[in-house]
């Protein structure tokens, strides 16, 4: 009745034993490594990514751009309904150009001794206080509109025409597609060889498509348990059938290594 245990036993031990002696022969492939010495699984990824945030309360009046429209830096992303936020803007300015009225009358009256020094000075003050208030309106008016900060695409749109945001409330996701990483986690013993600016071919899955690409950064700190490193590159070249997700291969010819 052993038998069967015992053999069961000898099974797992074999595979144990025949485990141990591929990892220490370094046939066991690293998370992301294939097969081959040279070649890692990538993924394209933007340079540079960024959600826009409302900064003020008000409705939203104008979206030019919908999911997936090209823009260009500058462009116009957002415009928000600031009927309110001018009239308050026009109303400081108003004040602050009473203040300054004020001022040159109290100058005046001081000069022929009508009114105090301290008078004078809390007309200045007034003066600097309204000033303020202007400058401060002004930057909450600059905010009604949003421009791009890059050229790219909309990745996500986030609102609606006619609705109302608070400050804080996401609009949406930009993607800056004019420059692709290539984002790849190596094995940390290629730091032996790898260096950047070194050139490596780029094998897109979803196209079938091969590129040349080269590394433009290794990542700082590697990771203890699966000793590995990110590292990242990019693809000579523009190419505009390239879109951000999309996956392959990297693979790094013999004088590479």
């Amino acid at each position: 009745m052993k038998i069967p245990h015992l053999l069961l036993s000898f099974r797992r031990a074999n595979r144990l034993v025949s485990f141990l002696a591929c990892t220490l022969a370094g046939i066991v492939s690293l998370p992301g490594v294939s097969a081959g010495e040279g070649m890692v699984r990538i993924q394209l990824a933007p340079a540079q990514q960024t959600t826009l945030s409302s900064e003020i309360a008000a409705n939203v009046l104008k979206l030019p751009f919908k999911e997936g429209d090209s823009f260009r830096q500058g462009e116009l992303l957002v415009e928000f309904d600031c009927s309110l936020l001018q009239a308050q803007l026009q109303k400081a300015q108003a004040t602050a150009e009473a203040a300054r009225e004020t001022l040159k009358v109290s100058e005046r009256l001081a000069e022929l001794n009508s009114i105090s020094s301290l008078e004078v000075d809390q007309a200045r003050a007034k003066v600097k206080e309204t000033d303020a208030e202007v400058s401060a309106m002004q930057v909450t008016v600059s905010k009604c509109t949003m421009k791009a900060p890059f050229s790219g695409r909309v990745a996500k749109l986030q609102v609606d025409r006619f609705q109302y945001v608070s400050p804080g409330k996401p609009l949406m996701d930009l993607l800056d597609t004019s420059r692709l990483e290539v984002r790849m986690i190596v094995p940390s013993r290629w730091l032996s060889w790898l260096r950047t600016k070194g050139r490596f071919t780029v094998h897109i899955e979803e196209l079938g498509k091969s590129y040349e690409a080269r590394v433009v950064r290794i990542g700082a700190r590697i990771d203890p348990l699966s000793q590995t490193v990110p590292v990242m590159g990019e693809i000579v070249g523009r190419h505009d059938e390239l879109v951000t997700g999309m996956s392959g291969t990297a693979s790094f010819a013999k004088g590479q290594r």
